[in-house]
């Protein structure tokens, strides 16, 4: 069956788990973000997913932080691969708006970064965002065309987009928590949950 016509959908609302929503708290930091800077008005918070993976491993080495676009280059819905036809499953929220990207947090790692470096992992993924928001990614141009020819430029550009979100005076609530570790959070709220969103997958269409 064609997964274009059978779509995955987000879970409806539920009673709210005891313990810290992480995944609700970073939907609120990630709404300031892109409400507050100018480069990243482009993008509707309402339709991008937010989601938590778990590490098995502890330490700061691995994935922190992904964006799985829902679309391929130029927002395309399919693209051709060994002469098939292949499409991205897609996700819709209960009300029937399509999500155009997933934003997944790997945790406990993520919340055991340095303060510093949690914003910027936020800004980070954010960043690849397209500026058409079209479930495509932006591409800088280049052998990397997510970070474009120098990494270090890349880490340059998000410190000084953290430097200018907090010249904005967001409300210290909104980012409060990634003060703490999640040893810290699990010990003051008795557990860290959240929102889990399988990755999407490549569908053969023909």
């Amino acid at each position: 069956m064609d997964s274009l016509r059978q779509p995955r959908n987000l879970r409806r609302d539920r009673p709210a788990p005891t313990g810290f929503d992480f995944t609700g708290h970073i939907r609120l930091l990630c709404e300031d973000m892109t409400t507050r800077l100018e480069q990243l008005r482009h993008i509707d918070m309402s339709r991008v997913a937010i989601g938590f993976a778990q590490t098995r491993l502890a330490g700061s080495q691995g994935l922190h932080a992904t964006l799985s676009p829902m679309r391929f280059a130029g927002g395309r819905l399919h693209l051709f691969r060994r002469k098939r036809r292949w499409g991205m499953q897609r996700l819709f929220a209960p009300d029937g708006r399509e999500m155009l990207y997933i934003l997944t947090f790997y945790l406990p790692r993520f919340l055991d970064l340095p303060f510093r470096e949690k914003l910027t992992t936020v800004l980070h993924e954010l960043w690849h965002i397209g500026p058409k928001f079209d479930g495509d990614l932006r591409r800088l141009g280049g052998r990397c065309h997510a970070h474009g020819p120098s990494q270090k430029q890349y880490d340059a550009h998000m410190e000084t987009l953290l430097d200018r979100w907090l010249s904005l005076d967001p409300p210290d609530s909104i980012y409060d928590f990634l003060r703490r570790d999640y040893q810290e959070l699990s010990s003051l709220h008795g557990r860290v949950w959240g929102s889990k969103i399988p990755s999407p997958k490549l569908i053969p269409l023909d």
